[in-house]
């Protein structure tokens, strides 16, 4: 049976913290596009990749199980200044 993954581009900074452990959630904005990918949905694995790798190039991509994911409000310099309610995709 084929493996259920969720590919989540990050930028190489949030790649690092989540790869040492630091960062334990990725976070996407509540829209139609995520919640379509998010609610109802089961996946096996994350892969969480640094930027767009090449394909075969396994050191920009760090595949974690499936943890699912919690509905928070959070202020974060990536969204703005302004609280806004995010995905967050548990990943560590």
């Amino acid at each position: 049976m084929k493996k259920r993954i969720l590919h989540l581009p990050v930028k190489k900074i949030y790649f690092d913290q989540i790869k040492s452990g630091k960062k334990l959630d990725e976070y996407r904005l509540v829209t139609e596009y995520w919640k379509k990918r998010l609610e109802g949905r089961d996946y096996d694995e994350v892969h969480v990749k640094c930027g767009y790798p090449k394909t075969g190039d396994v050191s920009r991509i760090e595949v974690r199980p499936w943890r699912g994911f919690s509905n928070i409000v959070i202020t974060h310099p990536h969204f703005g200044s302004a609280p806004v309610e995010v995905f967050a995709i548990h990943v560590n």
